[in-house]
């Protein structure tokens, strides 16, 4: 068997003498796992990177095998990555999130995401809003994404200001009356177009509900906890002084 796509490393470990495993996410297979033969090796290494966007070809003798890869590296990104600490933990958090999916199982709008994330994830306030967007964006690739185009209570589609922590559906303004002390905020950001970047309480806002959700309803039913890589790409963001301060 022997397909070619288009792949983003993820990651990658050594296996035996000099050769690696690596992770890719590709744009029509998944996120998929193949040999590298010399991968371990210092002429390889500088292209094995996590970040880089590679042409793959993977072989195999029957579907079911670890398989071949064969890489062409078609965008070196590892050395900007590693030089900033917002973009370094935010691909590693990214990758974290990518390995809920099953191996194997076809995500090409995800795929499509997060190659063009890859040039921002530098810039503190695009990354901050995009890694959110992202979170929110793995729910509902898992099967559990939240309602956020129209009120729970009334079904109106204006005043978008909350969200129910239980049924992970829009609330509005005028609808959550006294509850709202009990509903997440749902910051503009994360459901349309914002002609400025948002300001810290809204970056914290979002990255509440998307947490809480990612937490109750992905996280705990497998016993695993939140990726540490997410608490250290929300504390770059926070030392970059960069997030636009609270408004008035």
């Amino acid at each position: 068997m022997e397909w070619t796509d288009e792949g983003i490393i993820l990651g990658l470990r050594r296996h035996g003498e000099g050769n690696a495993i690596v992770e890719l996410m590709t744009a029509g297979h998944g996120r998929h796992l193949g040999l590298v033969r010399g991968g371990g090796s210092r002429r390889q290494a500088a292209g094995l990177q996590p970040g880089n966007a590679v042409r793959a070809v993977w072989r195999a003798r029957i579907d079911g095998q670890l398989g071949a890869y064969t890489l062409e590296t078609t965008a070196a990104r590892a050395d900007r990555l590693m030089a900033s600490a917002c973009a370094s933990y935010a691909f590693a958090h990214l990758a974290a999130l990518l390995r809920l999916l099953p191996e194997r199982d076809p995500h090409p709008g995800l795929h499509a995401v997060l190659e063009a994330m890859m040039e921002l994830l530098d810039a503190p306030e695009p990354a901050a809003m995009l890694v959110a967007r992202f979170e929110l964006l793995m729910l509902a690739e898992l099967g559990f994404g939240l309602e956020l185009d129209r009120c729970a209570a009334t079904g109106g589609r204006n005043d978008l200001r909350f969200v129910s922590p239980k049924s992970g559906r829009a609330v509005s303004g005028e609808a959550a009356g006294p509850w709202r002390d009990q509903l997440f905020a749902l910051p503009f950001f994360l459901v349309g177009d914002v002609a400025e970047p948002p300001d810290r309480a809204e970056i914290d806002a979002a990255y509440d509900l998307t947490g809480f959700f990612l937490r109750r309803r992905v996280l705990e039913p497998r016993g695993i906890g939140m990726p540490d890589s997410r608490a250290a790409f929300l504390a770059a963001l926070a030392r970059s002084g960069k997030l636009r301060a609270p408004r008035p």
